[in-house]
C-alpha cells in the first residue's frame, strides 16, 4: 500500500473508521508520516489531513483514555500508548507547517494560510495536553515547539484570524491565537492535579473562554503581577516581573475573563443546565460550579503570586494515604469501636481505651515512636519515606521512587515533617512522574492538629444502629482562623445531616452544616453540635 499518494490514503480513510482503535491508529499514523515524507501538492496533501482530522481527534482520545485515570510511570505498558499518541500530533503539526512552508513557493492556498496556522498550533498543543493526561513532565523543548507554532501564526499575520474548526465544541471557529491561549490556560489550571474528566472539562472549557483572552506586544506599564510570555522560552506563562524584557516578550490580557467566568457561574448558581452554558453535557451542576471556582484565581485574576511563598528544603517526610494507617499514626494505636464505660475498668485503663485525642505519655518519646512503629510494622501500616524538595506554610513538594502504596488526586493522607511533633491530614494537590521514574506530589495540609474520633449516621429507626467508623476532629484555632470541623468518608456529607460521634468518653450529635472540601476518598464540613450526651 502506496501511503505517499494522496487518492490512495483518501480511499484507505473511507474505511478507516470501522476497524479497531489500534489498527486505525496505525493507519493513520502510517498515512500522516508518509505524506510528510513525500511532500505531495500543498492542496492534495491539506485534503488528506482534513479528512483525517476528526478520525485522528477520536482515535487519540480512544487512545489516551489508557493512561488518563492515573499517573503514568516511564516504565509502565501504556508508555508505548503515549508516545504513539505523542507522535502522531506531532507529525500533524509538522505536517500543517511543511503544508504551508510548501505553499509559499507555490501560491496554491493562499487562503488556507489562517487555517494552516490554527491546525498546526492546535496540534502542537495537544502534545502538552497528553502529558498533562498522563502526568508526566513536560520534555524539554516541547513548550518551545508550541511558542513556535504560534510565532510562526503571528510572522505571517494570522493569529488573529478564525477559521472553521468543526472540533470546536461549542464556537465551531478558532484562530491561532484562540488555540494557543488555550493551551495557557489549561497550563494554569494545574493540570497535573486534575483526575481524567476535570482535565477533560478543563480543556473544553479553555477553548470556550480562550477568546476572551489575548496576548500583546505591549508590556510597559503592567504590573510585574500581570502574566506575561517569552516566545522563545520552554515553558508557559509567568509573572511579567520574572521575565526579561525582549522583543518576543508578550503580555497575557484576561481582563474579560473574570468577568466571563462570574457570569456563568452565577447562572449555574441559577440552575442553568452546564449544557446550555456551553460547558458540555457530562459534568453536573454542583461538579461544573467547584471546578470553575477553582479556577477563577488562576483564569480571572491574572498572577497573585503565591499566597505562601516556598523554600528549598532538606530531609525526609513520612506519609501514609490508608485511612486506617492515617488514625493509626495521628492517634497511636488502632481505631476500635467504643465501648462503654462499666464495672471492672480501672480510671487508667479506661483513659488508654477511650481518649481518641492525645494520651498522657507513660514513656519517653522515643520510646513511644520506637513502639509505634513495632506495631505499624506488625499491623501492615507502615509509612513510606518521601524526600523533601521545598515547602511553605501551605504544604510541601515532596519525591520519591514509588513503592507498594498507589496514590491518587485529592486523596486524604497522612504526613509528619521532619521537624514536626504531630502527624498532620494533608491532601495532594497534585502528582507528577520525571521522566527518571521519580514520583513528585504537591500536599496541601489542612490547618489544625487533627486527633481520631469515632462517627456514624444517626440511627432513621429506633434500635437500628451501624457501626462507628474512624474520623477525623480538628478543632477550632482562632491563631489559624479555622473553625471546628470533621472530616469523615466520601459521601458521608449532606447539609443539615445529623450525624452521632463518639470521642473521649462522650457521645454527641453534629449537624453539618458547611462542606469545605471534598477528596477522593474524605470531605471535610463544619457542624453544629446539638445534643452531647454523656456515655
Amino acid at each position: 500500500m502506496d501511503y505517499r499518494n494522496p487518492a490512495e490514503c483518501l480511499s484507505l480513510l473511507q474505511n478507516a473508521h470501522v476497524s479497531k482503535t489500534d489498527d486505525t491508529h496505525a493507519l493513520l499514523s502510517k498515512i500522516v508520516r508518509g505524506l510528510l515524507d513525500a511532500l505531495p501538492a500543498p492542496n492534495q496533501h491539506l485534503e488528506v489531513l482534513e479528512t483525517a482530522r476528526p478520525i485522528i481527534a477520536r482515535v487519540q482520545t480512544d487512545m489516551s483514555s489508557r493512561y488518563a485515570d492515573h499517573p503514568l510511570p516511564p516504565d509502565s505498558e501504556e508508555n508505548g500508548t503515549l508516545l504513539n499518541v505523542v507522535d502522531l500530533w506531532h507529525n500533524l503539526a509538522r505536517s500543517y507547517a511543511r503544508i504551508a512552508r510548501h505553499d509559499a513557493q507555490m501560491g496554491t492556498l493562499e487562503d488556507q494560510h489562517a487555517l494552516l496556522a490554527q491546525r498546526r498550533v492546535h496540534c502542537a498543543g495537544k502534545m502538552l495536553m497528553e502529558y498533562f493526561r498522563a502526568h508526566r513532565a513536560v520534555p524539554e523543548g516541547l513548550w518551545a515547539e508550541v511558542h513556535e507554532s504560534f510565532a510562526a501564526a503571528e510572522n505571517a499575520n494570522v493569529a488573529r484570524a478564525r477559521v472553521s474548526d468543526p472540533l470546536n465544541a461549542l464556537w465551531k471557529a478558532q484562530s491561532a491565537m484562540e488555540a494557543y491561549i488555550a493551551v495557557l490556560l489549561v497550563d494554569l489550571a494545574n493540570p497535573f492535579g486534575r483526575t481524567g474528566h476535570e482535565l477533560n472539562w478543563i480543556q473544553r472549557w479553555a477553548q470556550r473562554f480562550a477568546p476572551y483572552c489575548s496576548l500583546e506586544p505591549e508590556v510597559e506599564g503592567l504590573k510585574p503581577t500581570l502574566y506575561g510570555l517569552d516566545l522563545g522560552a520552554d515553558h508557559g506563562l509567568r509573572p511579567l516581573g520574572l521575565l526579561s524584557k525582549t522583543v518576543r516578550l508578550r503580555s497575557f490580557d484576561g481582563n474579560k475573563l473574570a468577568g466571563q467566568i462570574k457570569a456563568v457561574f452565577n447562572q449555574l448558581k441559577q440552575g442553568v443546565t452546564p449544557a446550555s452554558l456551553g460547558l458540555g453535557d457530562d459534568c453536573s451542576l454542583e461538579a461544573c460550579a467547584r471546578l470553575l471556582v477553582s479556577l477563577y484565581r488562576p483564569w480571572g485574576l491574572a498572577s497573585a503570586g503565591r499566597r505562601f511563598p516556598r523554600r528549598g528544603s532538606r530531609g525526609t517526610l513520612e506519609l501514609c494515604g490508608d485511612w486506617l494507617a492515617i488514625g493509626f499514626h495521628v492517634q497511636g494505636r488502632l481505631f476500635e469501636q467504643p465501648r462503654s464505660y462499666g464495672t471492672g475498668h480501672n480510671f487508667k485503663s479506661d483513659m488508654s481505651l477511650l481518649t481518641f485525642g492525645e494520651r498522657a505519655p507513660e514513656v519517653a518519646d522515643s520510646a513511644r515512636q520506637k513502639a509505634r512503629q513495632v506495631d505499624a510494622e506488625r499491623l501492615g501500616l507502615l509509612c513510606e519515606h518521601w524526600e523533601l524538595i521545598d515547602q511553605s506554610v501551605g504544604g510541601f513538594r515532596l519525591q520519591q521512587r514509588p513503592h507498594a502504596e498507589r496514590l491518587v488526586h485529592h486523596q486524604l493522607v497522612g504526613i509528619k515533617p521532619p521537624d514536626g511533633e504531630y502527624f498532620l491530614l494533608g491532601q495532594l494537590s497534585w502528582l507528577m512522574y520525571r521522566e527518571s521514574g521519580l514520583l513528585e506530589i504537591g500536599v496541601y495540609v489542612l490547618p489544625g492538629i487533627p486527633r481520631v474520633i469515632a462517627a456514624r449516621p444517626v440511627a432513621s429507626r429506633p434500635g437500628q444502629r451501624e457501626p462507628y467508623q474512624q474520623a477525623f476532629l480538628i478543632p477550632a484555632n482562632k491563631g489559624l482562623k479555622i473553625d471546628n470541623s470533621i472530616i469523615l468518608p466520601a459521601g458521608w456529607y449532606r447539609q443539615n445531616r445529623v450525624i452521632e460521634v463518639f470521642s473521649e468518653g462522650q457521645t454527641t450529635q453534629l449537624r453539618l452544616t458547611r462542606d469545605l472540601i471534598k477528596g477522593s476518598n474524605f470531605e471535610q464540613a463544619t457542624f453544629d453540635a446539638i445534643a452531647p450526651e454523656a456515655s
